[in-house]
């Protein structure tokens, strides 16, 4: 079973990965929009844009912001191939099998779940 916070506190360590955090309007959004529908937006996310082999646009398909999946993805290192290759040990030259796709997303869920917590505890 994998250890998601475990794996948050190694990509905390990053000093570009540690600066990525959720907003106001992000968590208001969430709250508004509810956790299933924001994990449905991160497995549609995944899927078009990660998934597929070859990547379209790779590097380059994650806004830094506008949703509060685009944020965790980029603080997760699951924005693009490369990353998932470097952090993740995901090849970058194939497409994402349904467990690949589900770590990540329950990385990204794992994450905003963190984010929350700490917006009810600063």
């Amino acid at each position: 079973m994998l250890d998601y916070q475990d794996i948050l506190s190694k990509l905390n360590k990053s000093p570009f990965r540690a600066k990525f955090r959720l907003s106001k309007q992000d968590i208001e959004y969430i709250d508004k929009k509810g956790l299933s529908t924001i994990r449905s937006h991160a497995y549609d996310f995944v899927k078009k844009r990660l998934a597929p082999y070859p990547t379209l646009n790779d590097g380059k398909q994650t806004p830094m912001k506008k949703h509060p999946v685009f944020v965790a993805q980029h603080a997760t290192a699951t924005c693009c191939r490369g990353c998932l290759e470097k952090w993740h040990e995901i090849p970058k030259n194939k497409a994402l099998d349904s467990y690949e796709i589900d770590f990540i997303v329950n990385l990204i869920m794992a994450w905003i779940d963190s984010q929350i917590e700490k917006s009810k505890n600063p």
